[in-house]
């Protein structure tokens, strides 16, 4: 039982009617157990046998006032470190309330960690109001300053996004962390510290074992050099012209551009065979050199059921490569 519960005598007497023994208030499982306020109540029984005649009699009822738990863990959602070029940036984490009651959250972003390459320039933290887990601008809800959450109902896990800036100066590769920290508004600490009368109705407050205050990190890497793709196609039909009929000739060209300083690395450009058309055997090429259709020594591999498929590599920016290949519409 926590020493920091009040409990209540009732004013029962032993011979109310019988309760059963160890009986509670019903109340929802949260992270943090049962819920912040949930009064349990408990009344003893004893039954015996006088001159012949079965009797019972119960306790008076002690009832114990659950106190409210401050709890907090906080999760980068991005998968690893976003890619980025200067400009604005968006970082994505969950808040998730671990308490079992009601509690606002205090948030800090850090730009300046210890080891970054560049420094983003903080703009504003936001909530996910749709619940989407994407930011929109003018829909989702930006918090005044100090960046504070409503209040969380036990278990909610909001999304937070960190909006940020990336510096013109930032050169290609380079790397920055970012750290959001959160807090309970009613207070952080060590774990077990108790604040008298500031939980859920008059109840104490006390912190759990985050200390009601967590912190994550988000990244993000520079990558100047960016990748266009540009499609399209030309028709030779049967009888010399470029109508898409039965038995016309599509050539499609995708061309791809690396824009920007630096280079990119792993290049792949792969293209599905569209629908009621079949590839057309040997005609996939990379700037005008055929390539085999075949997995072997080249960058390139072809089928009607696994379409095209070319390995470009590391790619510098200011390049274009030009890929064709030939289908057939069927008849």
């Amino acid at each position: 039982m926590n020493t920091h519960a009040r409990l209540y005598a009732s004013l029962a007497t032993i011979l109310v009617p019988a309760m059963l023994a160890g009986a509670l208030a019903p109340a929802p499982a949260h992270a943090g157990g049962v819920t912040a306020g949930t009064l349990i109540r408990n009344t003893a029984v004893a039954s015996y046998d006088e001159g012949g005649v079965q009797r019972s009699v119960n306790s008076n009822t002690v009832t114990v006032r659950v106190d409210e738990l401050l709890d907090v863990t906080l999760t980068s959602l991005d998968p690893g470190p976003l890619t980025t070029r200067p400009g604005d940036a968006v970082l994505t984490f969950e808040l998730t309330n671990q308490g079992n009651g009601p509690e606002a959250f205090r948030l800090a972003a850090n730009m300046a960690v210890a080891g970054n390459d560049f420094d983003l320039t903080f703009r504003a933290i936001a909530i996910d109001s749709n619940g989407n887990g994407t930011y929109e601008e003018g829909v989702d809800e930006i918090l005044a300053q100090p960046q504070t959450t409503a209040v969380l109902a036990a278990d909610a896990r909001p999304t937070v996004f960190v909006l940020a800036t990336v510096p013109q100066t930032a050169t290609d590769g380079q790397r920055s962390n970012v750290d959001l920290r959160a807090e309970a508004v009613t207070g952080t600490g060590t774990p077990g510290t108790v604040f008298a009368g500031a939980g859920v109705d008059g109840g104490d407050a006390i912190l759990g074992t985050t200390g009601a205050a967590a912190t994550a990190r988000g990244a993000l890497i520079n990558a100047v050099a960016g990748v266009e793709l540009r499609k399209s196609v030309t028709l030779r039909d049967p009888f010399g012209g470029t109508s898409a009929v039965p038995g016309a000739i599509a050539t499609f060209t995708i061309e791809a551009r690396v824009g920007g300083t630096g280079s990119v690395a792993s290049l792949v450009v792969t293209d599905a065979i569209p629908d009621g058309t079949t590839y057309i055997p040997g005609s996939l090429t990379l700037d005008a050199a055929a390539l085999t259709d075949g997995t072997d020594g080249d960058a390139g591999t072809a089928s009607d059921a696994d379409g095209i498929r070319v390995d470009l590599g590391t790619t510098a920016a200011g390049t274009a490569r030009a890929i064709t290949f030939n289908v057939s519409i069927d008849k």
